[in-house]
């Protein structure tokens, strides 16, 4: 159906156009979308089954690295199925009410990501600068409570945005040109006052994204000023290596996040389509991507990877060294 139609026939339906101007490519843009949903759950089921299943992997880094599954699987759930449809068959109809909860989801996991990435960053400067404090400041207790957090953090932060957008009257289109419910695709179709959604929406992203890249920072420069002391070069390097993998999902997570961001409010002569593959570049890559950084770069997780797989092939089959 031509999406001119999709107008406000039914002020309780939205429709999500896809990626406008690529109308023609959105079933081949399905298969990228495929592999990578593929490998995010494949990937971040592997990493929660054999920290689960390994006990020498229950350490603080192993446990921060499951909730990041956790919330990456919950995030893929949120926006894949209907990505999907829209790709596959044009299946953009979408209820007010749905729409929302999209919206307050997507945005929620996204700040629950970034909270468990600065613990993670949290986690590598107590075990580099503090070593022999690391095991009494990183107990059970405080893991559980910083992972609450993360969950009250999300959750509280994205709570008015329902509320926010429900006050806004549409009075023109109810089209949303995007592939997800993204609060400031569905904010511009308002007719009312959106300062107050505007306000909140950049609010809410500099405290996530500003406030933990700064922390992150900091943590970073503590580390680096720590390993810089360190005598021998063989250990430093063994300290550097144990952050590499963090470091690498810090700039795949945040990397296209910072440019969705502000290319959708300062980019204007950035075309439309571009806003768009930049917005579901930064919901698809990272959680397919973070589960295969820590299982190349992390030897006990590489390790255990290829021991399932040896025992998988059975003891009759021989495997080269």
């Amino acid at each position: 159906m031509d999406s001119h139609n999709h107008t406000s026939l039914d002020s309780s339906v939205f429709f999500l156009l896809g990626i406008p101007g690529l109308e023609e490519f959105h079933l081949w843009l399905s298969l990228p979308v495929c592999c990578l949903s593929t490998a995010t759950i494949v990937g971040n089921i592997t990493i929660l089954v054999i920290v689960a299943t390994e006990p020498a992997l229950h350490k603080p880094v192993y446990f921060f690295l499951c909730m990041l599954s956790t919330i990456d699987l919950a995030a893929s759930f949120s926006t894949v199925p209907k990505l999907l449809a829209i790709l596959w068959c044009g299946a953009g109809h979408i209820s007010a009410s749905a729409c929302l909860a999209q919206m307050f989801f997507i945005h929620a996991f996204c700040m629950m990501e970034s909270t468990v990435l600065l613990a993670m960053a949290f986690d590598r400067y107590v075990a580099i600068c503090h070593p022999l404090r690391y095991a009494t400041i990183l107990t059970d207790t405080i893991i559980a409570r910083i992972g609450v957090v993360a969950l009250m953090r999300g959750s509280l932060l994205m709570l008015p945005c329902p509320f926010l957008i429900g006050r806004l009257s549409f009075c023109q289109s109810h089209v949303i040109p995007h592939t997800y419910c993204e609060h400031m695709a569905v904010v511009k179709l308002a007719c009312g006052d959106t300062r107050p959604n505007r306000v909140y929406g950049l609010t809410a992203a500099l405290l996530v994204i500003g406030v933990d890249l700064f922390c992150i920072g900091l943590s970073y420069a503590f580390i680096a000023r720590a390993v810089l002391h360190l005598s021998s070069h063989e250990a430093r390097s063994k300290a550097l290596g144990t952050c590499g993998s963090h470091v690498c999902v810090i700039l795949i997570s945040y990397t296209p996040a910072l440019f969705s961001f502000f290319t959708h409010r300062f980019g204007h002569h950035v075309p439309l389509h571009i806003h768009i593959l930049l917005a579901n570049v930064y919901l698809l890559f990272p959680p397919a991507l973070n589960p295969v950084v820590y299982g190349v770069k992390t030897k006990e997780i590489r390790e255990r990877v290829v021991r399932v797989f040896r025992r998988d092939q059975g003891p009759g089959v021989k495997i080269s060294e």
